[in-house]
């Protein structure tokens, strides 16, 4: 058996790039200087009361 090379990209070198460009991201956004305050949440964050999450809820009861 012989192994041929592919002509894509491997997923090796997929988790190369990604292994660096994620710090660099980071890097440039915090070089920006522009800061943005993060959505707060809503006050209610309970699922919503519907026939389907009662059937859950009751099918995952032990």
């Amino acid at each position: 058996m012989s192994k041929t090379k592919e002509t894509g990209a491997s997923r090796r070198d997929f988790l190369k790039l990604a292994g660096t460009a994620a710090p660099a991201a980071v890097a440039a956004a915090s070089l920006s200087g522009k800061a943005e305050a993060a959505e707060t949440p809503a006050e209610d964050t309970r699922i919503q009361d519907t026939a389907h999450t009662r059937a859950y809820i009751d099918s995952a009861r032990f």
